[in-house]
């Protein structure tokens, strides 16, 4: 998701959360210099800090079997080393640890919109020499077309949790080798292993989240608290939605006491009739970069991401968050492997190089998610590193770890994760969700 919109998550920060979305995710990534501060070291101290948090998403959801040795959390800080590559931006490109054999030229993504940070594609490609190709898709639903029409282009896709076990069945997807992922192990355990995929056979962990209310405080005197006060305002119009389905219906199925991932008939066509109603004031769906609307006053509330709700915040702290009393929707987007992926040597290569610690850290800056790596959260919060932000001043990266660790939008409340809700497959009912949803936005 941008997956700008792009968090779907889980564990407790010293007791306080950080919080893990259909959809994922992002907003437009700021260029970064990389600059280590005169009097520090330029990569993260021997010694494991001892003051971690831990992410709250896996209070949601318990792992279904032992995780694989491959997956065990670090055991030390991550050292980084240089490459001597450096991006168009500035950026100090890392060394890949472990540098792996690759001999495609090229590697092709299918990914959620704005959700990769700039800096590190390029060095990707700079270290590799191996040139990325992206394709972009705002919704689970239109990657998923493309897939099971036959598509055999792409070597990654970022499928979130709930639709993994749909595209198992159809096998479009092929089981990882554990033995060419050694970046698993730099992962918190309680983003492992979950019962949408035990054992992470198809998939590694991207990014995670939530779906909630955003409001601007400016315009709206009144504060919602809950999804069914989103109807209290469809005469004013301005109001946002994710181009989500599921996370939109499940919504509208919890404002009327329902579970979120019913397959009952009658209980989705009365969620219908209630969205139907909520569509006459949406102004705007949209899963590329709904922060964008927000920030300019296009609307004034709605349903929106984690992500997105944090970068519109940073611009204009009127604009709030507000985690509904029904529950939040819980998400985890993730990496997976096509079945007939044209290159996945180049593949492996690049989940391992970009999910590095010192280079996915970059997700605190450009797409501030739930970010499921503690390699990379330590190695934020330790780092001696300062990288430009979205004007262009320097900032310190152990800073951005700050923002990121303090923030409720990003570290999701204990009590509001234990409300939430986890999207899964519905099986032969996702061709009623996917009619509702169509049929909602004609």
């Amino acid at each position: 998701m941008l997956k700008s919109s792009r968090i779907i998550w889980l564990g407790l920060v010293l007791l306080v959360s950080m919080s893990m979305t259909l959809a994922a995710c992002g907003g437009g990534a700021a260029p970064a210099t990389q600059t280590p501060s005169a009097a520090q070291p330029t990569q993260a101290p021997a010694e494991k800090p001892t003051d971690m948090p831990q992410p709250t998403e896996a209070a949601m959801e318990q792992p279904t079997e032992a995780a694989p040795a491959t997956a065990a959390a670090p055991s030390g800080a991550f050292v980084s080393k240089p490459s001597g590559k450096t991006t168009s931006s500035g950026f100090e490109c890392p060394e890949p640890q472990p540098k792996l054999d690759v001999q495609s030229t090229e590697v092709n993504l299918f990914v959620w919109t704005e959700y990769i940070p700039q800096d590190a594609i390029e060095c990707f490609e700079l270290v590799y020499g191996v040139t990325v190709n992206r394709k972009e898709y705002s919704s689970n639903e239109e990657m998923y077309a493309t897939l099971s029409a036959g598509s055999s282009t792409y070597d990654l896709v970022q499928p979130t949790d709930y639709l993994v076990g749909l595209m198992k069945r159809q096998d479009l997807l092929q089981k990882l080798d554990h033995s060419k992922l050694p970046v698993l192990a730099t992962f918190d355990p309680n983003y492992l292993n979950l019962e949408f995929d035990p054992n992470n056979e198809y998939t590694v962990p991207y990014q995670g989240g939530t779906d909630a209310i955003v409001y601007n405080s400016d315009v709206i005197q009144e504060a919602p608290t809950s999804y069914a006060d989103l109807w209290k305002f469809v005469d004013a119009g301005k109001l946002l939605s994710l181009d989500d389905s599921r996370a939109v219906i499940g919504a509208t199925l919890l404002t009327l006491g329902y579970d979120v991932n019913t397959t009952d008939e009658k209980q989705l066509a009365e969620a219908k009739a209630k969205l139907a109603e909520l569509a006459q004031g949406i102004t705007l769906y949209d899963s590329d970069s709904p922060k964008s609307a927000l920030i300019a006053g296009d609307v004034d509330l709605g349903i929106t991401w984690t992500g997105e709700a944090f970068l519109a915040a940073q611009e204009n702290p009127a604009i709030k968050y507000v985690y509904p009393t029904e529950g939040a929707i819980l998400w985890q987007d993730n990496y997976a492997m096509p079945k007939e992926a044209p290159h996945p040597d180049a593949a492996y290569a690049w989940m391992n190089y970009t999910l590095q610690p010192d280079l996915f850290f970059l997700m605190l800056r450009d797409f501030p998610y739930t970010n499921p790596s503690q390699g990379a959260l330590e190695f934020a919060r330790d780092s001696a590193l300062t990288v430009k932000d979205a004007d262009g001043n320097e900032i310190a990266v152990a800073d951005l770890y700050q923002a990121y660790t303090e923030s409720p939008i990003t570290n999701t409340p204990p009590e509001d994760l234990k409300k939430g809700h986890r999207i899964e497959d519905v099986g032969a009912a996702t061709p009623l969700y996917d009619q509702i949803w169509t049929e909602i936005k004609q």
